[in-house]
């Protein structure tokens, strides 16, 4: 690939310019992929919470768990909750525990393995180092700045 300036221009480009670059082409192309197969980028978050679940999580727990998620925010996590009901993908007991059907399951399958597509294809040609520097530099950047990312 080429890049876009040459080393000691490339250093005094922007972080915020090019870390929303990245996002938004990731970002993009993950609910792209996503859509083609028939599902959002928080229903996938949904079904990927009840999937690998250790014990039965309740709806307000995945809820609280993902609205935080690229601001997603409550309303639209519990839509997107809904919909993997209406579905058939999830269903919720009186307690409001959510596990996944068998449909859910063959679907979460499909999801997960298209997943793993796309990490092997934004990962291309880059090294696990360079993807651990990468994840401790822009958290640098968020600390660096006063913000908080979801761990926080």
């Amino acid at each position: 690939m080429q890049y876009s300036h040459d080393d000691a221009d490339l250093i005094k480009q922007p972080i915020g310019y090019w870390s929303w670059a990245a996002y938004d082409a990731v970002v993009s192309r993950t609910r792209a992929a996503l859509a083609e197969i028939g599902t959002t980028q928080p229903q996938w978050w949904v079904l990927a919470q009840v999937a690998r679940a250790e014990t039965p999580r309740t709806r307000d727990e995945i809820s609280r768990t993902l609205r935080g998620y690229l601001r997603t925010g409550t309303e639209t996590m519990e839509e997107e909750i809904d919909t993997t009901i209406v579905r058939g993908w999830t269903t919720e007991t009186p307690g409001g525990h959510l596990a996944l059907t068998p449909d859910g399951r063959a679907f979460f399958e499909k999801a997960a393995a298209l997943q793993d597509e796309l990490w092997a294809e934004r990962h291309a040609g880059i090294s696990d180092e360079e993807y651990l520097t990468t994840l401790k530099v822009l958290q640098r950047f968020i600390h660096n700045t006063g913000g908080r990312a979801w761990h926080h």
